[in-house]
């Protein structure tokens, strides 16, 4: 498969997480946008019920959207979520940004035509979102064990995080030889997390929900190189 390193540090993949309605209008800025495609992912949040009626936020229902985008269209994005989806404020969402370490030629073709350029108004404009220092844990486990994963990620100060439904699937006997079944169904467990607590929150999964546990889980994470709809926790 041809690859394009030349502009990888161009490009990123805008990651939107957010309740379903709210979704829809995301995707409506995106599509007014002129984005060229996106992914829709259904997840479910990790909030315990009686907290989301506190909170007023109803269905843990969640919709996970993805795209790539240039970095700076990214940013520009991320600003008008900000403004006009209201993300950071309760019962809205969060939107990030992880760095593309390489990507096909075809893919490059097909977003770097989007207008790039950003006025000065635009960049001077939520400098707080700029130099935050996150990563995203994923956690892939065993049906099932979603609650395990985030009841030790708390414990290693987490908050929430979001989960989504799938399946392992692969070459039989390399996956046997890691004790993960072919076509098993499994859940993502995806956490938002500060730099400095990535460590401890991982070991802590591990230990608890790792390859040598019932849940069978792996567990790794990116880099976020810009966010919104967190503030500080």
């Amino acid at each position: 498969m041809e690859q394009n390193e030349k502009k990888k540090s161009a490009f990123r993949i805008l990651v939107t997480i957010t309740a379903p309605k709210l979704a829809k209008k995301a995707e409506k800025l995106l599509t007014a946008s002129e984005v060229p495609v996106h992914y829709v992912l259904s997840g479910m949040g990790t909030a315990p019920s009686e907290m989301l009626d506190i909170l007023g936020l109803g269905t843990p229902d969640k919709s996970i959207i993805i795209t790539a985008l240039p970095k700076s269209f990214a940013d520009g994005m991320m600003r008008k979520m900000y403004r006009e989806l209201r993300f950071g404020t309760p019962g809205s969402g969060i939107a990030f940004t992880l760095p593309i370490g390489a990507s096909t030629n075809h893919v490059v073709r097909m977003i770097e035509d989007l207008d790039c350029t950003e006025n000065k108004a635009e960049r001077k404009e939520e400098s707080s979102m700029k130099d935050v220092k996150y990563v995203m844990i994923a956690a892939i486990v065993n049906h099932g064990f979603s609650e395990e994963v985030m009841e030790a990620a708390r414990n290693a100060g987490a908050g929430g995080g979001t989960v989504v439904h799938g399946r392992s699937s692969g070459a039989k006997n390399m996956l046997s030889a890691w004790g993960l079944g072919v076509q098993e169904e499994r859940e993502v467990v995806l956490i938002i997390a500060k730099v400095d607590e990535k460590t401890e929150i991982m070991q802590e999964i591990s230990s608890k929900c790792g390859i040598n546990s019932e849940a069978k889980g792996l567990i790794v994470s990116l880099p976020i190189d810009g966010v919104i709809g967190l503030g500080e926790v």
